[in-house]
């Protein structure tokens, strides 16, 4: 199974990076074969993808070492563990395009930032889930436990409203997926602390809340 999904995401990616080629913000190599854009753009040219590590890293560097070739592409992935570099550096054309978020998260960026970077192609977005190193069960939760969360809009509300429906947390009536801690209804003795999405799986490692 897990190879299975593995060369599915795979196949997607190679798909969306192949429509890259006509679709990026800008190419990243400065030869003068290669400044040029969507159908005028050199098929044959390095395409720079920026990604987040795991898994979008992963899926890019199976696509350049078993998928690429095959597909007439040639894949260079730069790997970041930010989630703002990746789209400034396409919106500037430091690199061809990105691979690492999903679109109500790109049209949050694009609103807060003025920038107009547009998406490819759909691909696989992972779930969201409730990790931990000492709670093997959300009834373990105990009064002061503490919770990492986006600080991104997008993201923040797609993780309280998953605490809601896991009766951790209550929201307020009818704010979904949109929720900030200021629509947490009862935090049933929980706190939040509010991270970069990129940095709480680290944080999770080295920094266990008491």
């Amino acid at each position: 199974m897990r190879t299975t999904v593995k060369l599915s995401a795979a196949f997607v990616a190679v798909t969306a990076l192949t429509l890259g080629l006509s679709a990026c913000s800008a190419p990243s190599d400065t030869s003068a074969s290669s400044t040029k854009k969507g159908k005028d753009a050199d098929p044959t040219a390095k395409l720079v993808i920026a990604a987040s590590p795991t898994p979008h890293g992963d899926i890019l560097n199976f696509v350049r070492d078993h998928l690429a070739e095959k597909n007439g592409l040639k894949l260079e992935v730069k790997e970041y563990n930010d989630y703002n570099v990746p789209n400034t550096a396409v919106q500037s054309g430091e690199i061809d395009g990105n691979f690492f978020q999903h679109k109500p998260y790109l049209d949050d960026f694009n609103k807060k930032n003025k920038t107009d970077i547009v998406p490819v192609v759909n691909v696989e977005i992972e779930p969201l889930g409730l990790y931990s190193k000492k709670v093997k069960k959300t009834s373990e939760l105990t009064d002061g436990a503490t919770i990492a969360v986006p600080n991104d809009a997008t993201n923040e509300g797609r993780a309280l409203k998953l605490l809601a429906d896991n009766k951790i947390i209550e929201l307020k009536d009818g704010v979904g997926s949109s929720a900030t801690l200021k629509d947490v209804k009862d935090a049933k003795g929980v706190k939040f602390t509010e991270l970069e999405a990129s940095q709480i799986p680290p944080r999770l490692v080295t920094w266990m809340p008491r």
